[in-house]
């Protein structure tokens, strides 16, 4: 993957998640500084009747589940309301895909048991959406996830991100490409090739800084700061993770938890 290009910007489902629409500029803006309720309620009135507004606000909505763990219903309802929408096979294989995605947070994050309706939403995904979908990719990454995290299948998560990596690039899906390098490197670093572990790492810190995804740079510091040789290098990363987890609010907060000072010891 090292060898792997980064396509130009080519639209709202190519390489910039910004988008052309002044809409989804506005949504961008918002999602990135973890401001995800009112991007949500800016495509409102849209996905009342669009299924592809209606999906993004999905995907917005359970985002903010996955990074601050709270919101699960208004996320539901969202997702409901997109599957009530589709009528196509390309976009009920888009809300399967939501879903799943929603289940497997859910699991992950201890809120509820849902991870055979994950692989189940899934799977049904995979049936709807063509080969050639631009959902694909998305599809193959969060298959993974399921296989790393609900499963502990680490052959199988491998491969289905290297997959969603492939098909990212193909598609020029660049914000997908900064979660597929992250868990590529994630799963080196867990067999020891700690050096693939610190490229993946910064492709992906790479990637967020120039779309601007704030939200997720944390996230990447963070990582990268693991698998760094320099104990000095690593802990500045570390406090720039902090800082700019304390400039969105504490979020997200399973990372405000693990860069949290240690307390003093006891008397």
């Amino acid at each position: 993957m090292r060898n792997a290009g980064l396509p130009e910007p080519r639209g709202p489902q190519g390489a910039d998640p910004q988008g052309e629409d002044p809409l989804e500029r506005a949504v961008w803006r918002l999602r990135s500084r973890a401001c995800w309720d009112d991007a949500a309620a800016l495509l409102a009135p849209r996905a009342a009747a669009e299924p592809g507004p209606a999906l993004l606000r999905t995907a917005v909505l359970t985002e903010r589940c996955m990074f601050t763990g709270d919101g699960w219903g208004a996320a539901e309802d969202a997702l409901r309301a997109a599957e009530a929408l589709a009528a196509d096979d390309e976009e009920r294989g888009g809300a399967a895909c939501e879903r799943g995605h929603l289940a497997y947070a859910s699991t992950l994050l201890g809120v509820r048991d849902r991870a055979d309706e994950a692989r189940s939403a899934l799977g049904r995904a995979a049936a709807l959406l063509a080969p050639g979908s631009p959902t694909r990719p998305l599809l193959h990454f969060r298959r993974g996830l399921i296989a790393q995290h609900l499963s502990d299948n680490p052959s199988d998560a491998t491969a289905a991100f290297e997959r969603a990596h492939a098909g990212a690039t193909a598609q020029g899906q660049r914000l997908l490409l900064s979660f597929t390098w992250r868990h590529v490197a994630a799963m080196a670093e867990h067999e020891g090739r700690f050096a693939e572990a610190r490229y993946g790492f910064g492709e992906s810190l790479r990637i967020r800084e120039e779309l601007g995804y704030l939200v997720g740079i944390a996230p990447a510091l963070a990582s990268l700061a693991a698998v760094i040789d320099d104990p000095g290098e690593a802990a500045r990363l570390r406090r720039e993770a902090a800082r700019l987890v304390r400039l969105l609010g504490g979020v997200p907060g399973w990372l405000a938890e693990q860069l949290a000072p240690p307390a003093p010891p006891e008397d």
